[in-house]
Order: C-alpha cells, then sequence, then structure tokens
C-alpha cells in the first residue's frame, strides 16, 4: 500500500495516536509512566521525525505505532482504527500488511542469506516460493546489494546488513517505515548513506517514514520533527 495510498480521495491521515499513555506495573504498588498523554498524526507519505534523549519515551512510542504493544489508555489508530479494538491475531496482519521496521541492530538471523532474510515477511503472503525469491531480489536490488544477495549477515558490512534491513522493510510494500535508530550502529558516512536511501526508497515509493533518533542532525532531515522529553510532547517543528 504505498503508491496507491497517496491516490486521489484517500483519507490523507495514516496514523494518529490521540492522549496516548503507556504505564509500565513494577511490582505490586509501583507505577512508571512511560508515556503521558502524546497526541499526533502521520499523513501518508509524510516523514517524520521522534526525538528525544534516552528514557524519553521513543522505544514506548515506538512499541506504540508499530502495533507491538496496545496503550494504557488513549488511543492508537491506523486507516481509522483503534489498535485496542483489534485481536493479537489482527494486529499481526496489521503488522505484516501495512508496517516496516528498520532496527540500529538490523535484527537479521544470521544462518539465513540476504535473500532469504528478505523473504521472511512474505511467507506468510499468498504467492508462490519462486515469486517470493523474486520480490525479494527486486528488494534487495532497489537497495544496491544485487551482487550480495547470497551473503549471509557475518559476510555484510554494518551499512549492508542495514540495507538488508530496509529491503526487508519494504518487500511488502507497507504504507508506514517505522525506523528505530537506524543509524546508530553505523560511522557517520555510511549512517549517511543508508539516511539517503532511505529518503529515496520514501520519496519514489510514497510511503510514510517515521524515524526515532536521539541525533538531532537525523531529525533535522524530517519535514516534521516531534520532540519527546519524560513522556510527553515538549516541541514540535515543521521544517
Amino acid at each position: 500500500m504505498s503508491a496507491p495510498d497517496l491516490q486521489r480521495g484517500q483519507p490523507p491521515v495514516l496514523l494518529q495516536a490521540e492522549q496516548v499513555t503507556r504505564i509500565y506495573q513494577l511490582g505490586r504498588d509501583v507505577q512508571v509512566p512511560a508515556l503521558r498523554g502524546v497526541s499526533f498524526e502521520v499523513d501518508r507519505g509524510e516523514h517524520v521525525a521522534i526525538v528525544g534523549s534516552s528514557g524519553s519515551g521513543k522505544s514506548t512510542l515506538l512499541n506504540l505505532l508499530g502495533a507491538l504493544d496496545r496503550p494504557t489508555s488513549g488511543h492508537v489508530r491506523y486507516h481509522g482504527r483503534d489498535v485496542r479494538e483489534m485481536s493479537d491475531t489482527e494486529l499481526a496482519r496489521l503488522r505484516n500488511a501495512s508496517i516496516g521496521f528498520v532496527f540500529q541492530s538490523f535484527q537479521l538471523l544470521p544462518r539465513l542469506t540476504a535473500v532469504d532474510n528478505v523473504i521472511l515477511p512474505l511467507v506468510y503472503r499468498p504467492g508462490s516460493p519462486r515469486q517470493r525469491r523474486e520480490l525479494a531480489l527486486e528488494a534487495l536490488a532497489q537497495v544496491g546489494l544485487a551482487d550480495r544477495v547470497d551473503h549471509r549477515p557475518g559476510e555484510l558490512s554494518g551499512g549492508q546488513q542495514q540495507r538488508v534491513a530496509i529491503a526487508r522493510a519494504l518487500v511488502t510494500e507497507p504504507s508506514l517505515v517505522l525506523a528505530d535508530e537506524p543509524t546508530g550502529n553505523l560511522d557517520s558516512r555510511t549512517g549517511e548513506e543508508v539516511m539517503a536511501l532511505l529518503e529515496t526508497l520514501h520519496a519514489d515509493q510514497g510511503t510514510a517514514l517515521v524515524v526515532i533518533t536521539h541525533e538531532r542532525e537525523i531529525a533535522q532531515r524530517a519535514s516534521r520533527r516531534i520532540e519527546l522529553r519524560d513522556g510527553v510532547i515538549v516541541d514540535e517543528v515543521v521544517a
């Protein structure tokens, strides 16, 4: 759901967080509020950065935006539907159909080749093994790894591993890509290349891109920046 999502007549709002809280219970009597009433929207095809230091609530928010967790109160809606009303099976389908993830630590399976890592999210989709492989090969070519498809993660550089992760995130044509500190394990030059690649694919495919980062330089590349501190939004800037 990338380019088709942007067709005329489609509602502009892809994702909506409304007064979202997340409270963790530690033992019987201790509650730790990680998010304290966060509200914002992400439009289809938008590039948003969520920036904050360690402990600001970024990771908790990522889990909620990625439908990996449900809020304690408030609402997270995809295409107008509240995740709190979805079953675990429906949430799994949402993640597989609509959300691509890019993690700081790549999250590649070490025993699988690059192409087999990219195929993984397609396993639950209709199609033959040959069709899945063709889609994975096309995604790897898009990120410049056509000559590394049979290499395992241990045979690839950090930048190449992150490119495999990006190919895996985009192979299902999601409407949203969540990138969690995508340059955190890379040197500055490789990090620049990875961000440029993400931004190019975002622009070409019309996929919304939300980058979670503590780096101001990365955040400033987005069209909108949301700053978190102590579980609340303290600033929002449109570039």
